[in-house]
Formats: structure tokens, C-alpha cells, sequence
């Protein structure tokens, strides 16, 4: 016998009992952007390799360590998409609909990085996100996080973290850089190795180290709040008013910088203290430069990114479960002589809006009326030689007591649909 084949590590099959709860998640997320007139997008897997390196930035351990790229048959340097900000400001620079346009967009779909697999961050991932292009205020980043907090309370998660900071402007940051640039650099053989590569070339990226020793130098480190000033500080102070006014806990967190070098001014992440170290479940922030540098006219944007994993994890963990419907009806079908009009009932059933489970494969009264029952359906038809003489079908209610009778097709819908 050949050996089986098994999945590429990292990339998991989504089982069908636990389908229904990405169901459940899925549906509350169109439910939850749609009342905010968000609308969906739909970008390719697959992606030039430079829309990330221009985006994501190429001294980020994304584009140096984690994308999966290749040549193509053209020797073009394709990728997998990490992540889709980029696509989603690619295809609206491609298409025209950014140009003298507000767009409120939302996704959902598969991203890929090569990573360490662990529990909720694995090598093929899914993320739902929204971005908002052509805003400038901190009024589109107060909705763009009410409308995370609004699916989390749809979902009935609780224990979720808000933190939020600001980069500020371009100025800011620059003068923030180098006062990093220079602290670090007098304790430059405490940081770890990573860091000390990155402490001339994008020193804020050394913010977000997990090494420990890393951690504890920056706790002395300058303070990037102390260096925003101006318009960028009266606007991260109406942000905190407006989440406040709509009440949205949060707390600042001046080391907030996030992993991505196209963000701006707003930062923010969501986090939770179920998974351990693989805390962050929702994060993004705003992207002012990220259009010009893709190729568009200036835009401001904003958005955020939410791993689907472990949001599914995170509501199944927090009590909740797949909303899979019970079958209305389960054909219960007696003999070779039946099939064709067990299907054909099944058939003129579905027409009607019902689900339906027609039995296949043969076997006894016994044995179907046990499936049915398993499958939870409402009611059991049944077709043999004596329904197939008589033209009728025997109908058992099987959630009530109520006694089984025999009923012409054209009597069955209207008391199905009566009695459910």
C-alpha cells in the first residue's frame, strides 16, 4: 500500500464539525460591517513580490523571513500575500475607484507566512479586515474601532484588550527615531541580534522585540508621546475622546508601533489573555503614505487586520458554538423502486425552501428511522412499494407524539411547513 499523503505543515484542514463555527464567526462579521456600509473585496492569492516589499517594508521580518516567493514560468518574483492592505490599495489604484473616492472595503480569505506553526498562528491563515480609504480624521479611526468592538460583543466575547498609540507625523517620528537611535546605541550589547541589525536601518522596529533583555532596556528608553505635538496630538486626544463618549475601554501604550512599516499616525491592537503568548488578535492602524507609495495620488487610509483562527478559537473558548441548521425533512426511501420518486419528492421540497436529506445507500425502516432521527430532523417521509401503489407518502413527526399519517404530495408542504 502507497504511503498517505499528508498536509503541508503549518496548513491545516478545516473539518466539517467545526465548519459551523467559522460559519457563525463569518456571518457575524457581514452582519457587523455591513450595517457600517462597509462592502467586500476580493483580491488574488498570489501578488508581485514587490507590492509587499514597497508596503510591508523590506527589513521586516515579513518580507526578509516569512513570505513564500518563487519564479514563475516568466521569471517574475511572485508571493503569496502575507497580508492584503496591500492588494486591497493595489486593485483600487488599478481600478480607478480610489481616485476622488471615499471607500469603506472589507475582506476575508486565506494569507500565508512562513512561520513556526503553533496554536492560532499557523502557515496558511485566514484574516477578515476593513479598510477605509479617504479619511483623514480620527472620526473614521474611532469607527473603525467601533466597529471591532461592536463584533466582539455580537460574538459575546468579554477579556478582549484595546490599546492604542500614535506615531504621529512624519517629523515626529524622525526625531523620535533618532533619540531611539541614540539611547540604543549606548547599550547596543544588550539588545538582541535582530535589534542590533535593525538600529540603524528602522530602529522602530526594535520596539516591537519580544526578546526579553530587549524589553527591559526599552523600558528607560524615550518616549515617542513626548515627541508628538501639534494637529497629531489633538487628534490621538479627540480619538480618545470618542471612544470614550461611546464607551470603549482602552489604554495608551506609547510603545504600540506595530510590525509593519507602512503605518502613520494611529496604532492600535486588540489583545487577550487566553492564548498565552500569542496574544494579539485583532491590530491596524492608519496608513497615510501607503497609496503614494504603491503608485496612487495621495490618500489618507486606515483599517485593521483580525486573524480568523484564533477569533474562532477565541468564541469557542468563550462558550460559543456553530449555528448548524437541523433538516426539516428526511426522505426515508424503501427498495430500488423508490429512489426515483424519493428524489423527486426531496426535489419539489428543496423547491420550497426546506432542507432536505434524502437516504441513500439502501437499508432497513429501522436503520433510516434512526438516522433521521440522529440528524435531528422534524419529520420522516417515507417511500416504499405500498406509498409507490397507493400514490401517497407516510409522514412521522419525530419531535412531537403526534401520531404518523399519509399524505398526496400536494398535501405534504402545507403540513410540513404548518407543523415545524
Amino acid at each position: 500500500m502507497a504511503k498517505s499523503i499528508q498536509s503541508v505543515r503549518g496548513m491545516n484542514d478545516l473539518l466539517p464539525g467545526r465548519s459551523d463555527l467559522w460559519h457563525t464567526v463569518e456571518s457575524a462579521i457581514r452582519s457587523v460591517v455591513g450595517s457600517y456600509g462597509y462592502q467586500e473585496i476580493r483580491t488574488p492569492l498570489v501578488e508581485h513580490t514587490e507590492l509587499f516589499q514597497r508596503s510591508i517594508g523590506e527589513q521586516t521580518d515579513i518580507v526578509e523571513k516569512e513570505m513564500y516567493t518563487f519564479l514563475d514560468n516568466n521569471s517574475d518574483s511572485l508571493t503569496l500575500r502575507p497580508e492584503a492592505t496591500a492588494a486591497c490599495v493595489r486593485a483600487g489604484i488599478e481600478h480607478g475607484f480610489l481616485h476622488n473616492q471615499t471607500q469603506r472595503l472589507w475582506y476575508l480569505g486565506p494569507m500565508f507566512r512562513h512561520e513556526r506553526p503553533q496554536k492560532g498562528r499557523y502557515r496558511q491563515f485566514h484574516q477578515f479586515g476593513i479598510e477605509a480609504l479617504g479619511w483623514s480624521g480620527p472620526d473614521i479611526d474611532a469607527e473603525i474601532l467601533l466597529v471591532g468592538t461592536r463584533l466582539w460583543r455580537q460574538l459575546g466575547l468579554s477579556g478582549l484588550t484595546l490599546e492604542i498609540n500614535t506615531l504621529g507625523t512624519s517629523d515626529a517620528r524622525t526625531r523620535f527615531r533618532e533619540a531611539l537611535r541614540d539611547y540604543l546605541g549606548t547599550r547596543r550589547e544588550e539588545i538582541d541580534k535582530d535589534s542590533q541589525r535593525r538600529l540603524q536601518s528602522n530602529p522602530l522596529r526594535i520596539l516591537d522585540s519580544k526578546d526579553p533583555g530587549t524589553r527591559e532596556v526599552l523600558d528607560t528608553a524615550p518616549d515617542l508621546l513626548d515627541f508628538i505635538a501639534g494637529d497629531a496630538r489633538a487628534d490621538f486626544d479627540t480619538l480618545q475622546h470618542l471612544l470614550t463618549a461611546n464607551g470603549v475601554e482602552y489604554r495608551v501604550n506609547s510603545r504600540l508601533v506595530r510590525g509593519l512599516d507602512y503605518y502613520t499616525g494611529t496604532v492600535f491592537e486588540w489583545t487577550t489573555g487566553s492564548f498565552g503568548a500569542q496574544s494579539a488578535i485583532c491590530a491596524g492602524g492608519r496608513y497615510d503614505e501607503l497609496v503614494t507609495q504603491l503608485g496612487g495620488r495621495a490618500m489618507p487610509a486606515a483599517g485593521f487586520a483580525c486573524g480568523l483562527e484564533r477569533l474562532v478559537d477565541l468564541y469557542e473558548h468563550s462558550g460559543g458554538c456553530g449555528a448548524s441548521e437541523p433538516f426539516d425533512v428526511w426522505i426515508c426511501i424503501l427498495g430500488d423502486n423508490a429512489v426515483s420518486r424519493g428524489f423527486s419528492v426531496a426535489e419539489r421540497l428543496r423547491d420550497q425552501g426546506l432542507r432536505v436529506m434524502a437516504n441513500c445507500g439502501g437499508g432497513g425502516l429501522r436503520k433510516q428511522f434512526r438516522k433521521a432521527d440522529q440528524s435531528g430532523a422534524c419529520f420522516a417521509v417515507v417511500i416504499g412499494e405500498d406509498e409507490i401503489k397507493s400514490q401517497t407518502l407516510t409522514v412521522k413527526s419525530l419531535r412531537t407524539e403526534e401520531e404518523q399519517t399519509r399524505l398526496s404530495e400536494e398535501q405534504l408542504v402545507e403540513y410540513i411547513k404548518r407543523e415545524r
